[in-house]
């Protein structure tokens, strides 16, 4: 509702209830309209309406890609969606990304904990909830600043300028913006991801991502030992999230299923299958093993089930895992994705050992003979080395032309020797154009860093600490931090009002009058910053 009808309305609310004389209508329809969303699961079906948006622009258009930083703290999403508000205007198809790496390395009551969901199940949603917590207080704040313009511009007398005002505040874009959340491998059976998404969903999140690694022993994507599940089992729990959508009334929220089977050579089970050709014995035929004549080959303990018409012995390990044959991860991942869009999905993650747009197009390209409208989640991850993996992409390509390229050792093209020379510099021009290539030729509608401000926090830090202790002294902090804020025009450097300073004194004006006891007083030094 216009903030002008809002005042009109809590106005005759007023005028019917004598004893509330004392409140002013235009401080309720303010306080209305700086807390646009009352619940999370008023988050969660906007922001579901806006992916979903998204996602039928970019099959469209592939240009209109999305994208999203992952962030472990609430202040971080704040502070990166004001960012993007005040660069670009506009935060139209960027969203935020709650990492499991994250939750578990920085969130874990346990301490640092590497990806392996040994955190607690509830620090999952309590970040969504945070995350929006801050990105609510970042509406409330740059409204306050709108209202209090609009206060100055009624007391001057300034129509045009208060009628301007209002047209910004009826129109104020809201930095809250989707999340997709990481429910990990599920954190246990079915039932156990039901009752978590449930409270990932009524937290905020409209997008949940699950992978089909085994919960037990999950690992992170970017290291060894994983282990799948038979694509029952995660279907089951691609059920389970969707009924939880449903059931808190978020119909259109959206799950990202992930598999990790290209770089996953393990599966915990043997699949049920009933007859061949069904989707268990479809799994089932990625075995390793070996095939046997009759029961005289098969030793104490061994494992053999029924596979394209013959007996086939398991490849076990002492662990009792099994193992797939080398090189099928490929063909496996392909049966996932297929397989989980044909049953409740809506987009994919393929996690890569590499960022390399060839290799995703060559597994896209072949869901989409199936699924045409196929779209990813990808993971532009900090775990690979971008600078080598292109520098060593360009000189692969520069080779293949017939270029000469004895000017480098492909082995070493991460040295800053190399750095400046012509292969460098198309390598970065590469890597400035993964996302828009990936996005056009692989089927990529989302594009995210899995842990970006985890880097930059630890490099921040690093710097100020390196000077700070050492002989810049104060000047470090000064120069690094302070004078770059200032001149960037980051809202921080106000840190009292960054954190609601000013919001609490209008609120103790709103409830006391005159009476109130403020702290934006003369001695208030945050009055430094003013006008700069």
């Amino acid at each position: 509702m216009p903030y002008s009808q809002d005042v009109d309305q809590i106005a005759s609310i007023v005028k019917q209830n004598p004893t509330w004389n004392a409140i002013n209508p235009k401080h309720a329809a303010r306080m209305r309209a700086q807390n646009k969303f009352k619940t999370g699961l008023d988050i969660a079906k906007y922001t579901a309406k806006i992916m979903r948006e998204d996602m039928a622009a970019y099959d469209a258009d592939t240009s209109k890609y999305t994208q999203s930083l992952g962030c472990w703290h609430g202040f971080i999403g704040q502070q990166k969606l004001i960012s993007i508000k005040k660069h670009f205007g506009s935060t139209k198809r960027r969203y935020l990304y709650l990492s499991g790496w994250m939750v578990a390395a920085l969130r874990s009551e346990f301490g640092p904990l590497p990806d392996q969901s040994m955190h607690e199940k509830t620090s999952v949603s309590g970040l969504i909830e945070e995350l929006y917590t801050f990105l609510r207080q970042a509406d409330a704040w740059e409204l306050n600043h709108l209202f209090r313009d609009l206060e100055a511009a009624e007391k001057a007398g300034d129509t045009a300028k208060a009628e301007e005002l209002i047209k910004q505040i009826d129109n104020h874009e809201t930095h809250v913006v989707p999340i997709i959340a990481d429910i990990d491998a599920g954190f246990g059976n079915a039932e156990a991801t039901y009752l978590l998404a449930k409270q990932m969903i009524e937290a905020g999140a409209c997008c949940i991502q699950i992978e089909n690694q085994v919960s037990d022993e999950k690992q992170c994507g970017h290291q060894d030992g994983k282990v799948t599940v038979p694509h029952a089992d995660f279907l089951a729990k691609i059920n389970a999230v969707r009924l939880a959508f449903l059931e808190l009334g978020v119909d259109d929220g959206v799950i990202v299923a992930r598999t990790d089977s290209l770089g996953a050579g393990l599966t915990k089970q043997i699949a049920v299958t009933n007859e061949p050709g069904d989707l268990g014995d479809q799994y089932n035929s990625f075995l390793d093993g070996e095939y046997i004549e009759d029961a005289s080959q098969i030793e104490n303990g061994d494992v053999v089930i029924k596979s394209n018409g013959k007996l086939l012995k398991p490849k076990r390990l002492a662990s009792g895992l099994f193992c797939f044959k080398p090189g099928s991860g490929e063909d496996r991942v392909v049966l996932d994705c297929i397989t989980s869009l044909q049953n409740g999905a809506d987009m994919l993650w393929i996690e890569t050992e590499k960022p390399h747009v060839g290799q995703i197009a060559s597994m896209v390209n072949r869901i989409k003979e199936v699924v045409p409208d196929a779209k990813l989640v990808y993971n532009n991850s900090p775990s690979f080395n971008w600078t080598l993996n292109f520098r060593q992409q360009v000189f692969d390509a520069m080779k293949e032309e017939g270029k000469d390229v004895s000017a480098y050792d492909r082995d070493r093209l991460m040295s800053a020797d190399y750095d400046g020379t012509e292969l460098a510099e198309l390598a970065d021009e590469w890597t400035r154009n993964f996302q828009r290539d990936a996005s056009r030729e692989a089927g990529v509608f989302h594009h995210l860093i899995t842990l970006p401000t985890y880097h930059t926090a630890a490099l921040s830090t690093d710097n100020l600490a390196k000077g700070y202790f050492g002989d810049e002294g104060m000047l470090a902090y000064v120069a690094g931090v302070q004078r770059k804020e200032i001149r960037q025009g980051i809202a921080t450097v106000k840190h009292q009002d960054m954190a609601g300073s000013n919001i609490g004194d209008d609120h103790k004006e709103f409830f006391a009058g005159e009476a109130a006891l403020k702290a934006g007083g003369k001695d208030n030094t945050m009055g430094q910053f003013e006008n700069i």
